[in-house]
């Protein structure tokens, strides 16, 4: 991955049905998490949901950036029970869920929860040892 110029903090782990990575909490940040998960989804042969899953990866990071100063992980999983499903999770250091607010039509921000609410079959958050993590689920084509 070094080659594609990522200045991730770390890919902790790109093997089997698990992709993981952290970015330092910068804004450009939300590009390299997106073509990470766009360029494991190829590799796992999953393009068909390459373009809905950086989408929502791109709102939940843009939402960490927006309040966390710590690094911001992302993760990919295929769990092996479930074969229609792919795992989405974005973590941060701030401890405090995310809240879900109706947008007006002329604010600019406000839509990111709404829209990962509205295309994944799931998604919640949940606390972490320093943090949270905001997961959601995507269907995987059969």
């Amino acid at each position: 991955m070094g080659g594609l110029g990522w200045e991730v903090i770390g890919v902790i782990d790109t093997e089997g049905g698990c992709a993981e990575w952290s970015f330092p909490a910068e804004p450009g940040a939300v590009g390299k998490a997106r073509a990470a998960v766009r360029a494991q989804l190829h590799t796992w042969e999953l393009d068909a949901l390459g373009d809905l899953a950086a989408l929502l990866v791109s709102e939940l990071v843009t939402n960490s950036l927006r309040h966390a100063t710590g690094p911001i992980g992302v993760r990919l999983v295929r769990p092996a029970n479930l074969e229609d499903v792919l795992l989405v999770e974005v973590s941060d250091p701030l401890p405090d869920p995310p809240r879900e607010r109706v947008a007006r039509p002329e604010d600019e921000s406000g839509r990111g929860l709404q829209l990962v609410a509205l295309a994944s079959r799931r998604w919640g958050t949940r606390p972490g040892e320093a943090g949270k993590t905001v997961w959601f689920e995507l269907a995987v084509p059969g």
